[in-house]
């Protein structure tokens, strides 16, 4: 076994101490006038980031961030050799743009994020790897004192979640998860209407996903060169290699994700919980009906239909029959919203409702990655922190472990675990494959 991939904790915190000693060497800071005569920005005073991920979703983070001249990065880390040089390549052909010579070296590329966490000189990570390695990572980068950005869905599941939401608490670090429709206008507006009675009494939530796709059995592959495919798995259960399990397609594998429940349920959920005030607590009971393939590559619900039951009585249901977004029905009229940040109402007149000085104010963030890089300057809680992106992922797992045992399930979202279910509540954790573990 490679000793230097598989470290302990203990093995970890030391090497991340002994990086702090001078033990591991650094490229140097990129001098404040690359940045340009506007905007410069003195190396002491920036946030250094690492990416860790290389996949569908990190370039536009990493774009997001790096665009921001009180941003730098300097790191970035990827299992398949491929990506990694395209995402080191981008950080510094980047960073070349803006250099009055024209050329810059400065972004070193890591096969394992343990290497890249320990460096003492990174700020903030971004975490966009696959479901199944979220807690794992942010745990890892908690620990080692970095602020987070998460992609969705924080977790793989309810009890990872648990475990990072303590892990960030514990270690004072800021985590924004990439919920980033809470920073748009219009959905924060209709969140706003509902829960000040703008469209009257809410009478039912109803969240509209896509269907997951579906892939029956595919051959077994050669791993492509460069491509470390156990590292990938990681504590995922051992199984063949074959190109769609890997990169985009994992979403609709279950070892991996929880198909498009999590994938598009964590936005339009999470949006649904923020209306309705319950963004950090949860459902009461869980019931529902999916189609899960037993007899191809993907396992995940490809179509689903369950309702979440409210301690107010209120009954949020979600549907791939339904039409995309979350839906607010009021007696006196309705909002429709969702990622990407749409607005429609009936009365049309909603979307210029004005919110009054005496009414419930939202949180507001027009711009989701810059919020999270202010709330590290400031250590502010950001607007999709921790509790919430792990309270948006517990819906889209507890809705996944009610249709998997075809019945309803009750909750506790105080306590959260299942009501006098111990079968649900075998269910809020998975078993990680050695050596890999949350300890």
């Amino acid at each position: 076994m490679n000793k230097k991939r598989y470290l302990s904790r203990r093995q970890f915190l030391c090497r991340a101490a002994a990086g702090a000693a001078g033990a591991l060497t650094f490229p140097t800071i990129l001098p404040s006038s690359a940045l340009g005569k506007d905007g410069a920005v003195a190396p002491s005073e920036r946030i250094v980031m690492g990416c860790i991920g290389w996949g569908q979703i990190a370039p536009g983070d990493l774009g997001e961030c790096i665009r921001h001249p009180d941003v730098q990065f300097v790191a970035v880390c990827e299992v398949d050799s491929e990506r990694r040089e395209r995402a080191r390549k981008t950080v510094e052909d980047y960073y070349a743009a803006k250099s009055t010579a024209g050329s810059y070296q400065g972004c070193t590329g890591y096969h394992d994020f343990r290497d890249l966490i320990a460096r003492p000189d990174i700020d903030a990570v971004i975490v966009a790897v696959p479901d199944h390695w979220h807690a794992l990572i942010v745990v890892a980068a908690a620990r080692a004192g970095k602020d987070i950005y998460c992609e969705k869905p924080l977790s793989l599941t309810i009890d990872q979640g648990k475990r990072m939401r303590d892990a960030v608490q514990r270690y004072g670090r800021v985590l924004q998860t990439g919920s980033q429709s809470r920073s748009k206008r219009n959905t924060r507006h209709a969140c706003e209407l509902v829960q000040n009675g703008h469209i009257g009494q809410l009478k039912a939530v109803k969240v509209g996903l896509p269907k997951s796709p579906y892939f029956p059995k595919q051959p077994v592959m050669a791993v492509p060169p460069g491509f470390d495919y156990d590292f990938w798995l990681g504590p995922a259960p051992w199984a063949p290699y074959t190109e769609k399990r890997c990169h985009v397609h994992y979403r609709w594998i279950l070892d991996y994700s929880d198909g498009m429940i999590a994938d598009w349920g964590a936005h339009q959920l999470d949006l649904a919980q923020w209306g309705l005030g319950r963004q950090l607590s949860g459902p009461v009971w869980v019931e529902g009906t999916g189609k899960f393939p037993r007899d191809g590559l993907t396992d995940a619900a490809t179509e689903f239909n369950f309702k979440c039951g409210y301690a107010n009585g209120l009954v949020l249901e979600c549907s791939t029959d339904f039409e995309g977004g979350v839906r607010f029905e009021g007696t006196e009229g309705w909002v429709h919203t969702g990622h990407g940040g749409f607005f429609r109402s009936q009365p049309e007149s909603l979307i210029d409702s004005v919110i009054g000085p005496n009414e419930i104010r939202l949180y507001d963030s027009p711009d989701h990655h810059r919020n999270f890089l202010d709330c590290v300057r400031t250590r502010s809680v950001p607007i999709a922190p921790v509790e919430v992106g792990h309270r948006s992922a517990t819906v889209c797992h507890l809705a996944n472990i009610a249709m998997l045992l075809g019945r309803r399930v009750h909750w506790d979202p105080a306590r959260e675990q299942f009501v006098g279910d111990s079968e649900a509540n075998r269910m809020l954790a998975r078993a990680m494959r050695a050596p890999w573990d949350l300890l």
